[in-house]
């Protein structure tokens, strides 16, 4: 089912309900006014032939001549009158006695002075009369004709409105509910026109500030993000391909010559070494877009445990001198660590190990002492790691730069790299709701803040 309808139904379905208990309480409270009304009528005109009877002591006979010769006579009319012994004085119409009073209705009436209730279509009335120190029993009933049609009528009118109201709010709900949602039907045709080509395509927003605009906004932002994801993930591509090419080329080059042309053995020594250093860059480069491909993760599928980061700097410390015996890392604590716990935080050893050793291996690389100083800052609340060297620095114009996945600055020509190192390394530290940032000057060196 359809929003359109559903919000019609519902409408349509709130509305009848509140319109069926106003016309509810309008024909009740009609029909209890008419029938309070109809019983002081019934109990004034019983009083009314009772003194007739009682005080200008009228006959009987002559009374009940009144009575078939009025024109104001209710239709079906009966009043009766008893003494508190069950003596009839008087009854309207003797032959057709519709109430059939009872000693037992007497009693009730004596008893409770005044009773009123239905016999079939009549209503009826009777209470206890005194006149002159003696207390009369009378009874009166009749067919309220008039005010029952009145009430018919009005039934047939409640009736009649509510399904023309009903009829009508459906309609109502259906041209608003339509024009409200337009912008929605709207909505769906251009988002039918959105696909990987055509990601530039957005939703009108309109001036409204509804919900509806909202949603396009939110759909817009959302679309935002897939076409820089897209593009993202297309120049994420070439650069791939760009760096495998440069070393596979270079492996097929090496091989096809040697295949087809005789060489020496220090030749082919030589073509072996090439060929290695052309492999372990292509390793290098696996290595890296995997931990890339982890670090880019949601955070629930990676693994935190409480990790402390001197033991995996120390960790990553061996590892670069395993690597590089040239390279040499200082590292300088504020406190030792064995005396606070600030060095402890929630982590993945991994990828903080992942992290250290870039930073650490980036410091020694562009250094021409191949040294890298490490401080350590902590407190109960933020650990401070400084990766500093005296090298070459960064160039200004490259510095806003130097995270973004393959980027490779002038100093290139320094060392050699895939330009991924750095940009894993902002992904993991950000992974652990870290930041990290960069200052340099060329010519004096580097500096990299790690704050966890």
């Amino acid at each position: 089912m359809k929003i359109r309808l559903k919000l019609t139904l519902l409408f349509a379905g709130l509305f009848a309900a509140v319109l069926l208990v106003f016309s509810l309480v309008i024909y009740f409270s009609n029909s209890n006014q008419r029938e309070e009304e109809y019983f002081k009528r019934l109990k004034q005109l019983a009083i009314t032939k009772t003194n007739l009877l009682l005080e200008a002591k009228v006959q009987p006979a002559v009374l009940q001549v009144i009575y078939e010769n009025s024109l104001s006579t209710l239709p079906q009319e009966e009043v009766a009158v008893f003494d508190t012994g069950f003596n009839l004085l008087y009854h309207d119409v003797g032959k057709v006695d519709k109430l059939k009073e009872t000693r037992g209705m007497i009693d009730s009436i004596i008893a409770l002075k005044e009773i009123h209730f239905y016999v079939e279509d009549l209503q009826a009335i009777g209470f206890v009369y005194s006149f002159r120190g003696k207390d009369y029993v009378v009874t009166a009933a009749a067919k309220d004709d008039f005010g029952l049609s009145k009430l018919r009528h009005l039934r047939y009118n409640l009736i009649i409105g509510f399904a023309a109201a009903i009829l009508l709010t459906l309609l109502a709900g259906i041209l608003f509910s339509r024009k409200a949602l337009a912008p929605v039907s709207q909505m769906v045709e251009k988002v039918g026109e959105i696909s990987a080509n055509r990601l530039d395509l957005r939703i009108d927003t309109g001036d409204n500030r509804d919900e509806i605009s909202e949603l396009a906004q939110t759909f817009n932002q959302m679309l935002d993000r897939l076409e820089s994801s897209f593009d993202a993930q297309k120049q994420f591509v070439s650069n791939i391909s760009h760096e495998l090419r440069t070393p596979l080329a270079a492996i097929i080059a090496e091989l096809e010559i040697s295949a087809f042309k005789g060489r020496t053995v220090d030749e082919y020594r030589e073509t072996i070494r090439l060929i290695l250093q052309d492999a372990h860059r292509l390793s290098r480069l696996s290595n890296d877009l995997l931990d890339l491909a982890k670090a880019s993760y949601d955070q629930s599928g990676i693994q935190f445990r409480p990790v402390r980061l001197d033991e995996v700097l120390l960790d990553a410390r061996q590892n670069i001198l395993r690597m590089n015996g040239s390279y040499r890392v200082d590292i300088r604590f504020e406190k030792e660590p064995e005396e606070i716990d600030g060095v402890v935080i929630r982590g993945n050893e991994y990828l903080l190990k992942v992290a250290f050793i870039n930073l650490l291996e980036n410091a020694c690389k562009f250094s021409d002492d191949h040294r890298c100083a490490v401080g350590i800052y902590f407190n109960k609340t933020v650990t401070l790691l400084k990766f500093a060297d005296d090298g070459i620095g960064i160039p200004a114009g490259d510095v806003g730069h130097v995270f973004t996945p393959f980027f490779r600055g002038q100093n290139k020509k320094y060392a050699p790299g895939n330009g991924i190192g750095l940009s894993l390394t902002q992904k993991i530290v950000t992974l652990h709701k870290g930041r990290i940032s960069v200052e340099s000057r060329p010519g004096e060196g580097t500096v990299f803040t790690v704050e966890l």
